[in-house]
């Protein structure tokens, strides 16, 4: 395995930063997880302007153009020869010292690795999850607006630990408004009749880009697409309920803290989105060629 560690390809054994970085001290960067579909990029573009946008939030300046940032998880992907696979993109603040201050930092890292995630056990896309709702809350975007996909993730590690602590794969998170959020790590979609439901983005979500693609879907099978508010009860008294991510994709959900969602089946209209997302993966990205 190679990573792209400032433009540079090393072997994985010599891909390293320093102790000093404020990525590993403080969380302080920024992250995009993206997928390759047969030699697909998925939304490379898409996930580089988010990357971009989270790094100006947190007044971090990439030292790079985004083309030119392109071009490097193309060319780490093609060194890899990975057809299909997970990139994990870092941009950090670099090293400094110990202390708080990011000027003490005076050159930005960012590193690129691209290989094989697996999420959930295949068993999961068929049959579908059971997980649960968690006391830990979502972060307020007063003090770190979700949107802004960083370093610092110890709030859903923490709900993720609830969950693995009640021997559930995954966790709802509530805000602190006692709003329906996202998992831990996924958001999430609410089927009721032929409405097509997930929370709005002040409810303390991400913008996911796979969620994106779904609302898109939903638009184009004909559901009535709806960004609002939701508490557990629409969860316990959905139809059909499923999660999207980078790295998730699209899972169904059959139980929400043991109450069973469409009789603890796959619904048939998550099972068209599924099928319809699979149709988008092969068309929506940067092509990879591959060096010989």
């Amino acid at each position: 395995m190679l990573i792209n560690l400032n433009g540079n390809l090393v072997p994985k054994e010599e891909a390293k930063i320093s102790v000093f970085d404020h990525g590993l001290l403080y969380g302080d960067g920024v992250f995009e997880g993206i997928r390759i579909y047969s030699g697909n990029i998925f939304k490379l573009v898409e996930h580089i302007d988010r990357l971009y946008d989270s790094a100006k939030f947190i007044n971090l300046e990439i030292p790079i153009s985004k083309k030119e940032m392109i071009d490097e998880v193309v060319k780490t992907v093609s060194a890899n020869k990975l057809s299909d696979g997970y990139i994990r993109l870092v941009v950090t603040r670099g090293e400094g010292d110990l202390g708080l201050d990011p000027k003490k930092c005076k050159k930005v890292t960012y590193f690129i690795i691209a290989d094989k995630i697996i999420l959930y056990p295949n068993e999961f896309y068929k049959n579908g999850l059971k997980i649960i709702t968690v006391a830990i809350r979502r972060n307020v975007s007063e003090a770190l607006d979700p949107r802004v996909k960083s370093l610092n993730y110890l709030n859903n590690i923490l709900a993720k630990i609830e969950a693995n602590n009640a021997g559930s794969l995954e966790a709802i998170m509530i805000n602190q408004q006692g709003y329906v959020a996202e998992a831990t790590g996924d958001n999430i979609f609410i089927i009721k009749g032929n409405n097509l439901i997930t929370p709005s983005l002040f409810c303390g979500v991400l913008n996911g880009i796979t969620r994106a693609t779904v609302i898109d879907i939903g638009k184009k099978i004909k559901m009535n697409v709806i960004e609002q508010t939701l508490t557990r009860y629409d969860l316990y008294t959905a139809d059909e309920c499923f999660l999207t991510g980078t790295a998730a994709e699209v899972i169904p959900v059959v139980e929400i803290d043991t109450r069973k969602i469409n009789g603890g089946v796959p619904g048939k209209k998550t099972k068209i989105i599924i099928r319809e997302f699979k149709k988008f993966t092969k068309k929506l990205g940067v092509k990879i060629k591959y060096n010989s």
